[in-house]
């Protein structure tokens, strides 16, 4: 492992420390997270944490939410208040189809887990003669490696043979959605499991093949066979190897009783899965899994000892927006915008959060009573049209005017009383 050690330091620039494992051979810390070993001593990657389901549960929360809302397209040429564009070719790239063989749906869906597992998530840009977007096809993670040149600049490699893509594509071409902690040496991030929730999933997925094993075994993996005479060892060997064969594992399970003969006893060692405090232990893994990942227990099916935000759907999903998935729409909200409007013309693209805030019926009654306008109202900041466009209906004669509340009458000026 001396090899592997000065490799680590070589390219990495720190001193590999080691640390003590099973066997007599010890590994540094550099090593087992260059190959995403746990403390538990199971291997983390991306494929092995999604067998975890508070992973998978966390993953989909997150990249659900963000495949939910749409992506509108705004222009600042009228002032300093956003005026919504009408839907352009752009607008259905990012919203319905970015390519032939994908749905935007998919593409956002991708790049979400890709962020949240991998650190990174890539696409390239196919431009138009005229200088706008004709496709965004989403790059696999392990066919993009972003080189930093001797100058300073930034290339990236894309080798995708299926697609016949064999070659170097400037910054321009190509969206990169950093993760957590981007490195500009590397030109990579950080996943969510290789910055805190690496040993979480490790104990997760060690635990998961305990209980496997506990349960494999008929859930009671001890048995003591008593003898009143002496054995030597092949006999101890044969006897124990005859008793795993007949009554070990669920198939075996209760399904022949168990005789015995020349004096032998059995007796069994009660260990069950709450003395193992093996429920206890899975409990505590989802609730450390969904802290790594910024979602709250109970979004996750996990409410153990967990208050809600709030009462009421929308309170939920302000909340999970503002503390979870405001810094992922950011990050490819800035992407988005920087390549695709390289010389700020005035234009940006930005999610629609509100597609998460919408509450009950009678959440949604209350908001547009509020905004209509009327007596214990006040004035009106939405007029009646634009309220039944929010609710998909046609409008009316005479909708677009927003309601203002009576104001007091002046009152005659007081004579002086002689």
């Amino acid at each position: 492992m001396k090899i592997f050690d000065a490799i680590v330091a070589m390219f990495t620039g720190r001193q590999a420390s080691s640390r003590p494992e099973v066997s007599n051979v010890s590994y540094s810390d550099a090593v087992m997270d260059a190959f995403g070993v746990s403390s538990a001593g199971t291997t983390v990657s991306a494929t092995s944490a999604m067998r975890v389901s508070a992973v998978v549960a966390c993953v989909a929360k997150i990249s659900g939410a963000i495949v939910s809302m749409p992506i509108h397209e705004y222009s600042m040429d009228g002032g300093e208040i956003p005026a919504l564009l009408p839907r352009s070719d752009l607008w259905y790239l990012l919203n319905e189809q970015p390519s032939p063989q994908y749905t935007a749906a998919s593409m956002w869906e991708g790049t979400s887990m890709s962020q949240l597992l991998r650190g990174d998530a890539f696409g390239l840009i196919k431009w138009r003669t005229n200088g706008r977007p004709r496709e965004i096809l989403p790059l696999p993670w392990g066919c993009v490696p972003p080189i930093r040149t001797g100058d300073g600049r930034v290339r990236y490699y894309v080798n995708m043979p299926s697609h016949g893509i064999s070659t170097w594509f400037e910054p321009s071409d190509i969206l990169h959605f950093p993760g957590m902690g981007f490195d500009d040496t590397t030109m990579r991030s950080m996943s969510a499991i290789q910055f805190g929730a690496r040993n979480a999933i490790g104990n997760a997925l060690a635990m998961d093949e305990y209980s496997g094993k506990f349960f494999e075994n008929g859930a009671h993996p001890s048995m003591i066979l008593q003898s009143p005479n002496k054995m030597n060892p092949s006999q101890i060997s044969d006897l124990q190897q005859a008793f795993a064969r007949k009554y070990a594992g669920l198939k075996n399970a209760h399904a022949v009783p168990l005789v015995l003969t020349e004096g032998l006893t059995a007796n069994q060692m009660n260990i069950s899965a709450e003395d193992c405090q093996l429920l206890e232990a899975r409990r505590y893994q989802v609730l450390d899994v969904a802290r790594a990942f910024g979602v709250p227990g109970f979004m996750i099916n996990e409410s153990t000892g967990a208050t809600s935000w709030g009462s009421g759907i929308e309170s939920i999903g302000r909340a999970f927006v503002q503390y979870t998935l405001q810094t992922w729409l950011k990050k490819i909200e800035q992407e988005l915008n920087r390549k695709l409007y390289p010389r700020n013309t005035g234009r940006f693209l930005e999610f629609h959060r509100e597609a998460l805030y919408e509450g009950d019926i009678a959440a949604q009654g209350a908001f547009f009573r509020l905004a209509l306008g009327g007596p214990g109202a006040g004035d009106a900041f939405m007029s009646l049209n634009e309220v039944r466009r929010r609710q998909r209906l046609p409008p009316v004669e005479g909708g677009n005017e927003l309601y203002r509340a009576p104001r007091d009458q002046p009152q005659p000026a007081s004579k002086d009383v002689v």
